[in-house]
């Protein structure tokens, strides 16, 4: 395990070039956001850089990505992951650089450090902030960095409701602000609108609600059948995890999303003073942060439903 400072990471980048940037399975504003302000970063400082396409990424971001991607990674690369804590992240395309990451770029407490050198601060509230951190080292802000770094930090802190949000976040974000592009169309985009068909999916969770521990813990099941009716892609789904936190008196959320191959998705969001997100999905073969984690299980919705809440109780119960 080779841990380096985000002086140490700055300076590696620098001293290399030829930059393939990876970014994580069901990739969400973070991981395309870093990957996107990385970039920009290193073409402003002089490198050839560009962002491995991610087959998962929805037109919610892949506009963050305009000009930047590239559908393979072909010759000698320079291998950057942001926003990847394990190797069961790995999109499929991605899979070829499973044992060649050069630096990862991180802010998960359950980084599995598959690369040969990290850069991880499992303080920050975001990879954004930590990848704000690695290029002040080696460049100037411009809009274009600001933007991209934006959508990183204020998605993984839901417009800084989460209570991963704290102080250093607001001042990153002002910092980012402070660089000259307009957040009113992100945060419009992301925090403000809705399609139809989310609504849709919205209400069905709520009428399918379980609500256990007197009305603290919430449980809501979307099943293929339910995405089929309504005819809803990812991007109407984008951080449906979120959705069962706004239930008032609620203090944990687990969202159980099935997939096309017999999988479910578990995401748990939490009080984490009430209970930890990241030590549940550890027993669920998954990780992540205290108050927001998540896991991938082989099963029925129904089996995978009493597995989390027999894992809940576990922690729990000590």
């Amino acid at each position: 395990m080779n841990t380096i400072t985000t002086t140490q990471a700055a300076q590696f980048l620098m001293e290399h070039d030829n930059f393939l940037i990876l970014t994580h399975v069901r990739p969400d504003g973070d991981t395309i956001g870093c990957a996107a302000g990385l970039c920009h970063a290193l073409r402003r400082a002089g490198k050839t850089a560009h962002v491995l396409e991610n087959p998962g990424a929805t037109s919610l971001f892949t506009g963050y990505l305009e000009g930047l991607t590239t559908p393979n990674g072909d010759g000698n690369r320079t291998v950057v992951s942001v926003d990847m804590a394990a190797r069961s992240l790995f999109p499929d395309n991605a899979q070829v650089f499973l044992d060649r990451v050069d630096l990862a770029i991180d802010h998960h407490p359950s980084q599995e450090f598959f690369s040969k050198a990290t850069c991880l601060n499992s303080g920050k509230a975001s990879c954004g902030e930590v990848v704000l951190e690695v290029v002040k080292e080696f460049t100037d802000l411009t809009p274009d960095i600001g933007r991209a770094l934006y959508v990183a930090l204020s998605t993984d802190c839901g417009c800084f409701q989460y209570s991963n949000t704290d102080a250093a976040a607001h001042r990153a974000a002002a910092e980012l602000m402070e660089t000259g592009f307009d957040p009113y169309p992100i945060n419009r985009v992301h925090f403000r609108t809705k399609t139809f068909k989310r609504l849709k999916l919205e209400g069905l969770l709520a009428q399918g609600m379980e609500l256990r521990d007197n009305g603290t813990t919430a449980l809501v099941f979307l099943t293929q059948g339910m995405i089929q009716e309504l005819g809803a892609d990812e991007r109407d789904m984008d951080n449906i995890s979120a959705f069962v936190g706004q239930v008032e008196g609620v203090k944990n959320g687990v969202t159980l999303k099935e997939t096309k191959d017999g999988h479910v998705k578990i995401s748990l969001r939490t009080d984490p003073g009430d209970l930890n997100a990241s030590a549940v999905c550890a027993l669920l073969g998954g990780g992540g942060h205290a108050a927001a984690s998540g896991a991938m299980m082989k099963g029925t919705v129904e089996a995978v439903r009493q597995a989390v809440i027999d894992a809940i109780e576990q922690v729990r119960n000590g």
